[in-house]
């Protein structure tokens, strides 16, 4: 355990630390805390990648995005386990046949289609491509969580009037908790440390997202160390205080649903 919480925090710890160093520091001893903090690094990086506007960008994709993979792979779980059946079982498959195609191979057809439909350098064209490609390994998930919950609850529910949208929101969703909670952690992750995707979609600058913006401190003939590692920082508090707040609930789902009676 002490290793891999290692794995974990030394990262984190050099990506701080560094963040408080001057580029000479960063270059001579990165392992080193810093004389002297230089905090002046996060006021540079706030003021000269607009920091404000960036966070934003980011935190409306990854809210809108994360939300609509739960609900859609949820609701779309539901229906194809409670009707079984082959037309059921080809969706399932065909939906899941995308996980093995690699993004590489997608992306000048998906940059071309985006432009067809106006989806380039927009939020919400990046949005529904996140809902594209998040979907599938979403409903995997979901798909075997529900097989395990009883039918039974549900026709106890049906018997006493409520239909299939009352039976998805009132009694499936709730007992969902743990899975959605995963699944909201690594798509929340994987969208809000994303690089690729914005890249290749997002031109604007006003549209940039955390990521993209912080690679203005990588460049061919410059490597601004210490600022990177500020914005690096910077973008990788909140999703740390986001997950120590989720994970909570991950562990409240799993001793819940521990007991039976």
């Amino acid at each position: 355990m002490i290793l891999l919480a290692l794995l974990v925090f030394v990262p984190l710890y050099i990506t701080f630390i560094n963040g408080l160093k001057t580029y000479n520091e960063v270059a001579t001893s990165t392992l080193a805390l810093p004389h002297v903090f230089q905090f002046e690094n996060f006021a540079v990086v706030w003021k000269q990648i607009n920091f404000l506007g960036v966070f934003m960008n980011s935190l409306i994709i990854t809210v809108i995005a994360v939300s609509g993979i739960l609900l859609v792979s949820s609701a779309a779980a539901f229906q194809l386990v409670r009707r079984p059946g082959l037309a059921s079982q080809i969706i399932f498959l065909a939906i899941l046949s995308s996980l093995v195609i690699p993004f590489q191979t997608m992306m000048i057809p998906l940059v071309k289609v985006a432009q067809e439909l106006k989806l380039i350098n927009t939020l919400y064209g990046i949005i529904i491509m996140y809902w594209g490609f998040g979907v599938p390994f979403a409903l995997f998930l979901f798909h075997g969580f529900i097989k395990s919950i009883p039918r039974e609850l549900e026709e106890a529910a049906m018997i006493d009037g409520s239909g299939t949208v009352g039976v998805y929101f009132r009694i499936l969703l709730p007992l969902l908790k743990p899975i959605t909670t995963t699944v909201a952690i690594l798509n929340s992750l994987w969208i809000w440390n994303d690089f690729l995707l914005p890249l290749i979609t997002l031109s604007s600058k006003k549209n940039q997202t955390i990521p993209l913006a912080s690679s203005v401190y990588f460049g061919q003939y410059t490597n601004e160390w210490h600022l990177a590692m500020a914005a690096l920082t910077m973008a990788v508090i909140p999703i740390i205080i986001f997950f120590l707040c989720m994970q909570r609930y991950i562990i409240q789902g799993i001793t819940a649903g521990a007991v039976k009676g």
